[in-house]
């Protein structure tokens, strides 16, 4: 009888205990989930044909990306350099497919990127012509033949959505479609 009395006590004071923390520092938080996965479909090739032949053209929505993202891939068959790659902002500049959108100017400098297992560059841009609109190139290379991305962006915070742009380079839509375009 005495050993349950002192347990009963050593509950109560436990929970007056935990009341007063409670009391003192509030119920407990809990982590809420507010971001979305990028959701990436498919929509038509918006530019005209040019030598480089239609692309592939993607886009995000506001609601999946924090901003609406749009996102044109090409298969440059031939014309990377076959023993460097992309392998400064130079090359990328070149070799990249930033005439589709406009003018643009660098955000700072380009950096290393891999897409599954080539090699490549990405570097961000303001788009000129639109107020807030930035741009992200990525192009990347199997051997003397390429992969060129660009992403228009419907914000000014390019480092923000570039990771989710890398990501779905390297899943299973891009590189199911690169293999068979690339002849690999």
């Amino acid at each position: 009888m005495r050993r349950v009395a002192g347990i009963a006590i050593v509950a109560a004071s436990l929970g007056s205990v935990l009341a007063a923390a409670l009391a003192w520092f509030g119920p407990p938080q809990r982590a809420v989930a507010t971001a979305t996965a990028p959701v990436w479909t498919e929509v038509a090739w918006p530019f005209p044909v040019d030598p480089w032949g239609k692309g592939k053209a993607f886009r995000c929505k506001a609601a999946d990306c924090g901003a609406e993202v749009n996102l044109y891939l090409r298969a440059k068959i031939g014309f990377c350099d076959c023993t460097t790659g992309v392998a400064d902002d130079e090359a990328l500049d070149r070799m990249g497919d930033l005439v589709l959108v406009g003018d643009v100017s660098p955000l700072g400098n380009g950096r290393p990127v891999s897409i599954a297992w080539m090699k490549g560059r990405s570097r961000a841009y303001a788009l000129n012509a639109r107020q807030g609109k930035t741009v992200i190139s990525v192009a990347f290379n199997e051997r003397c033949d390429m992969i060129v991305a660009t992403a228009v962006l419907g914000h000014d915070r390019p480092a923000d959505t570039e990771p989710s742009v890398i990501e779905f380079l390297n899943g299973n839509t891009v590189m199911r479609w690169a293999e068979i375009t690339l002849g690999l």
